[in-house]
C-alpha cells in the first residue's frame, strides 16, 4: 500500500474543516478568480501593517508584527480556497491555474517588501538580509518546479514549499506579538561571560526568517538537482536512440542521398557520355577496381564533391561568398548539381534535398574554421579552415589515419529498394597535408 505523505494528509485534514465554508462561499457567487484575488488584497494589507510599523511604531513596539502575522495567515487561508472553489464547484479552468500561480507569486513578493522595509526601518540591517534571501529562495522554489514541469518533469519535493512558508512567517509573526506583549519588545537574553545579547524578543521573528532563507534555497537546488538527472537520463536516451539511427544512417539517412539523385534526377544519357577520368586507388586492403565517372573541374571555388551510382549526376561543394566578397559565416559552404547527363548543366537542389540529404550543416569552432556535416549524416564530420600553405579554405578529414584535404566523396550502391539500398561501400579520397599524395579509404556502413 502506497503511503500517503504526512503534507498531503495535513492538507486533506484541512479541507475537510474549510469544505463547509467553500460551499458558503459558492453559494455567494464567487468565483476561484474572486477568492485568489481577495487573498492577494489580504497581502497587500499585511505590507500595510508592516509598512505602519516601520514609520509609526518604535522598535520595542511589535504589536505590528503580530497582527500582520495574523493577517498572513488569514490570507494564506485564501491560497487553499481558491483551488477547493474551483474543485468543488466545478469552475477549474486553465486560466484560472495560471492566474492563481502569477498572484501567488505578487503576495509574497509584496510581503516580503513589508518584512524587508520594517526590518530596515527598525535598523534590522542583518536580518533584512536574511528576509530578501529568502524571498529569492521562495521565489526559485516556485519558478523551479514551474520550469521542470514546463520540460515534462513533476517537481513537488522539497520542505519549504508555499504552504510551509506562510506558516512559518504567520506563526512565528504571531508569537513574536504576542511574547512582546508580556516580557516586553525591548527584551534581551545574555550567555555567561558573553557581554552582548544573543537573542531579544524580535529574534522569534527573525530566527524563522533566517532558517527559510537557508531552506527556500536548499529546496530549489534540490528541485533543479533532481530535475537535473532525469533530463540527463532522458537526453542519454536520445543520444543512444540517435547513435542507433546514425549507425545504419548509410542504409537509411544516405539512402535518401544516395537513391534521392536517382529518384529526383536520373534522366537517361543521351548521345555521347561526358568525358571521364580513372583514378587508381591505393589503400591498405584489396578492393575491386574504382567507378568511372566525370570530374568536375574550372570552379575555383570548389571544395570537394560528391558521386554515387547508378547515375553521373553529381553534387558539388563550393565556398559560398557574400556580395562583398566575403564568407557567409552563417552558410559558409554552397551546395549544388552538375547534371552530367543534361550537358552539364548547374542547378540547385530542391527542398527535399537540402532539407532531408545533401544539405550541409555548418557550425563555427573559432580562428575562422567550421564543423561540417550533411544533414543526412551527422556522424561523418569534417572541417573547413584556411590551408597553412596558402590561408586558402579547404575541407579536411581523417582519411586513412591521415590528415587530409577531402577532395571526393564516393557511394557504392548495388540494387536494393529506395528507403533500404545495399550499400556496398563508402569512399573518402584526398590529399594528404603531409606528404601531398592521394590517400583513399573505403569502409562498409
Amino acid at each position: 500500500m502506497e503511503r500517503v505523505p504526512f503534507r498531503v494528509r495535513i492538507q486533506k485534514g484541512i479541507y475537510v474543516v474549510i469544505d463547509p465554508f467553500v460551499k458558503l462561499l459558492i453559494k455567494a457567487g464567487l468565483t476561484p478568480n474572486a477568492v485568489t484575488t481577495i487573498g492577494f488584497i489580504l497581502n497587500i494589507g499585511v505590507t500595510v501593517i508592516f509598512i505602519s510599523g516601520a514609520e509609526e511604531g518604535h522598535r520595542g513596539d511589535l504589536s505590528y508584527v503580530g497582527w500582520a502575522g495574523a493577517l498572513i495567515l488569514f490570507a494564506g487561508l485564501f491560497d487553499m480556497l481558491d483551488g477547493q472553489v474551483a474543485r468543488l464547484g466545478n469552475m477549474s479552468s486553465t486560466f484560472g491555474a495560471l492566474y492563481d500561480s502569477v498572484l501567488d507569486r505578487y503576495s509574497e513578493l509584496v510581503m516580503f517588501f513589508g518584512i524587508c522595509y520594517y526590518l530596515v526601518g527598525h535598523h534590522y540591517f542583518l536580518s533584512s538580509i536574511f528576509a530578501f534571501i529568502a524571498m529569492i529562495g521562495s521565489m526559485m522554489v516556485s519558478y523551479t518546479r514551474a520550469r521542470a514541469e514546463g520540460l515534462g518533469i513533476e517537481c513537488k519535493d522539497g520542505l519549504m514549499q508555499r504552504p510551509e512558508r506562510v506558516i512559518l512567517i504567520g506563526i512565528s509573526a504571531i508569537a513574536c506579538g504576542v511574547t512582546a506583549t508580556y516580557i516586553g519588545g525591548d527584551h534581551k537574553w545574555y550567555l555567561p561571560g558573553i557581554s552582548f545579547h544573543v537573542l531579544e524578543t524580535m529574534s522569534i521573528f527573525t530566527i524563522p526568517i533566517a532558517l527559510m532563507a537557508v531552506l527556500t534555497n536548499i529546496t530549489a537546488l534540490k528541485r533543479l538537482t533532481g530535475a537535473q538527472k532525469t533530463l540527463d537520463s532522458r537526453d542519454e536516451a536520445k543520444r543512444n536512440a540517435s547513435q542507433e539511427i546514425s549507425g545504419n544512417k548509410l542504409l537509411t539517412g544516405l539512402a535518401v542521398l544516395v537513391m534521392s539523385g536517382v529518384a529526383f534526377t536520373t534522366v537517361p544519357d543521351q548521345g555521347k557520355k561526358p568525358a571521364a577520368t580513372t583514378h587508381p586507388v591505393s589503400v591498405n586492403t584489396a578492393i575491386e577496381p574504382q567507378d568511372t565517372f566525370p570530374v568536375p573541374t574550372g570552379n575555383p571555388l570548389q571544395l570537394f564533391y560528391l558521386q554515387r551510382t547508378a547515375n553521373t549526376n553529381t553534387i558539388v561543394c563550393e565556398l559560398n561568398y557574400d556580395k562583398s566578397g566575403k564568407l557567409n559565416e552563417e552558410s559558409p559552404v554552397h551546395v549544388f548539381w552538375i547534371r552530367y547527363p543534361e550537358g552539364g548543366m548547374r542547378k540547385e537542389l530542391n527542398y527535399i534535398q537540402r532539407v532531408f540529404a545533401y544539405g550541409i550543416k555548418s557550425q563555427p569552432i573559432g580562428n575562422g574554421a567550421y564543423k561540417l556535416n550533411f544533414v543526412s549524416y551527422r556522424k561523418q564530420t569534417f572541417t573547413l579552415m584556411p590551408s597553412p600553405k596558402d590561408n586558402k579554405y579547404r575541407v579536411y578529414a581523417t582519411i586513412n589515419q591521415k590528415h587530409a584535404q577531402l577532395t571526393r566523396l564516393f557511394v557504392k550502391v548495388d540494387g536494393g529498394t529506395f528507403w533500404s539500398p545495399n550499400v556496398v561501400y563508402m569512399e573518402m579520397k584526398g590529399i594528404d597535408v603531409a606528404t601531398g599524395k592521394e590517400v583513399v579509404e573505403r569502409f562498409k556502413p
